[in-house]
């Protein structure tokens, strides 16, 4: 009797139906953070992230279909992701996808991330099977366990996001996917229409924002019922929602960062953002209407300390490349740059004479951008300070056909000329980046791969921006078959928004550019030749650089020279200290140059362009 009691209270235990939880409620009891991929390994605590609580049982409301949190970096958004993964996989079983801007990122969350999450919680201990290369239904990007599947996509793979219903779609960093995904359009609305055939579908798009008006993340907080975290003051009680202009510090001093309340003024330090961060509450600013959105920001997030985040912020306000970084992945905003384009004739009226030398005191470094055209090689020189100040040194126009050897003659005199510095010193072109994408790639190549040691680089241009303003570098043989080119490829849309911004500072210091008497109106329009749209590809919105007149050489070839400067940016302290040096007499007044490499004697290294 008591045995045949014991298997029947047994039986009846696997029949029951699942805990009612949250995936708050199931993350604090179940989720266990794996030493390998978190910095605060063991037992989940919501309590930490209070913030997050709201947006966890959202996912889980049946009014609610669609959820966007529009998030800063290391905020905890990706831990939200694997929370309703876990969640699914444990009490409430389906088809789910989770999607990365590449099939390669997806691959990686997938082993980095998922499995070590997967192996901690006692509570998915062999639910989901080992991935194996013959196994079908469990491999790296595709999960099965009893009841439903979680399969990785990549947004620039189309097939990995079609023929699959699926009931939880998770789209992660919406802002670096693509526009299309091959000829099938936004891979966003791709995935959505796999979840048509649920009653019970959840969308969960999160990511940081990009740039005003070619968003996607700020498209979808648009038609969400906008919701703001509110934090009470712990010394007047008064809610309001963390910004940074609630921050204030001393004389760029990050030890005297304080949040300061808008009502009673009182000074807030970390302890009291705490208390203000564990008893806020979100609020919507926006009717509901099926999509509930959250804005989440580096503030809030306990790991960060006001010093450390006014630190940070100190460093990024010195260019507007950084800034824009600041704004995207610590505000959480989208940044709108300040301007489109800039005007031509402001350019040349505030032309400047360089005395008493060609280089004036703040250049430490010397770099020449190179548009290869079929008929000439354009070029433009430029001097940078540390700080990333600009001065344009030279304007020219080599004539001849890159197929013959005359123009590379007349490049190489340009490679070899000692510019005189004021500090009595010489310089000569620290790095030089030249189009290798026109109809004479194979020349330019060939004049590139023995003078790599020199840094001088053979580049491509890549449009769309998000990517990395210059790639890590790829060896390309080329067709001559002596030895390997390493191409880098730079993001031109990103450089002309950084350039165009530049143009338009109008005080001489960081980010500001010289413009020399020599530089006539048609250079100065042709800096200015292009200007920044928006569009709409497919319903999705698109910021493209398109010309304002036929020629923009002078443009491309500055675009080139940022880059350069991109390359070489980390030496230039060490030139500005020699230069110093040279000027107060320390050291002997001797030229600035990149010392090239001794001549490799390994026959497989000069096969190889080293």
């Amino acid at each position: 009797m008591t045995a045949l009691g014991t298997v029947e209270v047994k039986t009846w235990g696997r029949l029951a139906p699942p805990p009612r939880l949250s995936i708050a409620q199931w993350a604090d009891r179940e989720r266990v953070l794996p030493p390998e991929s978190s910095a605060e390994p063991g037992r989940w605590k919501t309590s930490r992230v209070p913030y997050l609580k709201t947006v966890m049982e959202s996912i889980t409301d049946r009014q609610i279909e669609t959820i966007v949190l529009m998030a800063s970096s290391q905020v905890g958004k990706t831990e939200v992701a694997l929370n309703v993964v876990g969640y699914h996989i444990h009490l409430d079983p389906c088809p789910m996808m989770l999607i990365e801007p590449t099939i390669e990122i997806a691959a990686a969350v997938a082993k980095d991330r998922i499995a070590p999450m997967l192996r901690a919680a006692p509570a998915l201990q062999g639910l989901v099977g080992v991935s194996r290369a013959k196994d079908a239904s469990n491999s790296v990007l595709h999960k099965s366990f009893p009841g439903g599947h979680l399969t990785l996509a990549g947004a620039n793979s189309p097939s990995s996001l079609a023929s699959r219903p699926i009931r939880i779609l998770l789209a992660d960093e919406v802002d670096r996917w693509p526009a299309t995904a091959g000829d099938e359009g936004d891979p966003l609305a791709l995935a959505i229409r796999r979840t048509s055939t649920f009653q019970r579908r959840k969308i969960i798009i999160t990511s940081s924002p990009t740039i005003e008006g070619g968003s996607r993340i700020a498209d979808w907080w648009a038609i969400s019922d906008q919701r703001r975290y509110h934090t009470p003051c712990p010394a007047c009680g008064a809610p309001f929602v963390l910004e940074w202009h609630h921050v204030r510090y001393d004389n760029d001093d990050p030890n005297s960062a304080r949040i300061e309340c808008p009502t009673c003024h009182a000074a807030i330090d970390d302890a009291g953002r705490a208390v203000m961060v564990a008893r806020g509450e979100w609020r919507a600013s926006a009717p509901f209407a099926g999509v509930a959105g959250f804005h989440v920001w580096e503030l809030l997030a306990p790991w960060r300390s006001l010093r450390a985040l006014v630190a940070s912020f100190l460093v990024h306000k010195r260019s507007l490349e950084m800034r824009q970084t600041w704004a995207n992945t610590v505000e959480g905003r989208t940044w709108e740059g300040p301007g489109e384009t800039a005007d031509p004739t402001r350019l040349l009226a505030r032309r400047e004479t360089y005395y008493p030398a060609e280089l004036p005191l703040g250049v430490v470094a010397v770099t020449c951008g190179v548009d290869v055209q079929d008929d000439r090689l354009e070029l433009l020189v430029c001097g940078w300070s540390a700080e990333g100040e600009c001065w344009i040194i030279a304007r020219d126009s080599l004539p001849g056909d890159p197929a013959r050897p005359e123009v590379w003659t007349q490049l190489d005199a340009v490679l070899a000329r000692r510019w005189e510095h004021a500090n009595g010193v010489a310089l000569t072109v620290q790095c030089l980046c030249i189009d290798s994408a026109g109809h004479r790639t194979q020349f330019v190549y060939d004049y590139v791969i023995p003078r790599q040691v020199r840094q001088v680089h053979a580049i491509i241009g890549r449009v769309g921006g998000g990517h990395q303003l210059v790639s890590p570098p790829r060896p390309i043989k080329p067709a001559s078959g002596r030895g390997l080119v390493q191409l880098r490829t730079v993001d031109v849309d990103q450089a002309k928004s950084i350039l165009m911004s530049r143009l338009r500072v109008t005080v001489p210091g960081p980010d500001y550019v010289h413009v020399p008497m020599v530089v006539d109106e048609e250079c100065c329009a042709q800096l200015t030749a292009e200007k920044l749209v928006t569009e709409r590809d497919r319903g999705v919105p698109v910021r493209r650089w398109v010309k304002t007149r036929p020629r923009n050489d002078a443009l491309d070839a500055f675009v080139y020279n940022f880059a350069a400067f991109t390359l070489i940016r980390w030496q230039t302290p060490t030139w500005a200290r020699q230069l110093a040096e040279a000027a107060t007499g320390a050291s002997a007044p001797t030229p600035v140059t990149v010392q090239p490499r001794r001549a490799a004697q390994s026959p497989y290294l000069q096969r190889h362009g080293w």
